[in-house]
Formats: C-alpha cells, structure tokens, sequence
C-alpha cells in the first residue's frame, strides 16, 4: 500500500526528471571548464547518451543510483510494490547492458558516471572528478572501452 495519494504520487514521479539532472549538469559543467566540447541526449545513438564527445567518441551516460541498481549508498529499494521495481530496475540494467554492447561494436567509448560521484556524502571533489573525467576521455588505449566512475 502506497503512503501516498494516487495524485500525490503523480505528482511526485512527474518531477523526476531523465534529463538535465543536477549530477547531468555538473558533469557537463567539468567537462566544458576542462575545454570539452560535446553535444547532449543524441538520440541517433543507443541508449541516449546523456553527453557524447564526438572528436573522442566518446559516450557518457550519468547514472541514477536508485534507477539503474547501483549498489551504492543512495539505492535503497522501495518497500512498497517491491516485485515491480526490481522488475523495473533489472530492465532498465538489460537495456544498458545492451546499449553498450551496440556502442563499443560501433567503436564508440563509454563512460558511465554514478550519481554517488557527484551527490551525497560520499561524493567526489569536483576537481579531481574533473581530472578523472579528462584523463579518461584523453586515453589513447583503445582497450579502454568502457569505465565507471562511482563515489569515493
């Protein structure tokens, strides 16, 4: 049983926002003061990327903790309708998998930022995570297909 309305929960699940997300922007805000140019929600490539670096090809996808099953801190699952979100969830973690399978065929780079990297008490300082950002994106190796980059 849901301790809320059915109007209240409309409500609140209409605020949750897919895209421009706070950890979105501060991600897009340490890639452009570290001289970054990317281009935002292509939808021409699979999975949407959240921000795509087309001179490295490079896709970023910043992730929600709690909508794609991170094990960290920030995901608890819901007790109420609990079958449903872990349905939810584990779709949402087949889809992605999927998509990186489709974008690294493609010869496309992926990088995936928790939402624990840039919020919460355990999250990274913005300087060093725009380190980590740049060094990543500028690594020649080509077997550095994919990364992730989670709270500290």
């Amino acid at each position: 049983m849901d301790v809320h309305t059915p109007e209240r929960r409309s409500r609140n699940m209409r605020a949750v926002r897919s895209k421009n997300t706070n950890p979105e922007i501060i991600i897009r805000k340490l890639l452009f003061s570290q001289g970054f140019r990317f281009r935002i929600h292509v939808k021409s490539l699979p999975g949407n990327p959240d921000i795509v670096l087309p001179k490295y090809r490079v896709a970023v996808f910043v992730h929600g903790c709690f909508w794609h099953g991170h094990g960290c801190y920030l995901f608890k699952l819901p007790n109420v309708r609990r079958e449903f979100w872990q349905n939810k969830i584990a779709e949402n973690k087949l889809r992605d998998v999927r998509d990186f399978q489709i974008l690294v065929q493609s010869g496309w780079r992926v990088l995936y930022v928790w939402e624990c990297a840039c919020k919460g008490r355990l999250k990274w300082n913005y300087e060093e995570l725009a380190q980590r950002l740049s060094d990543w994106i500028h690594r020649a190796d080509p077997r550095a297909i994919s990364a992730e980059i989670q709270h500290v």
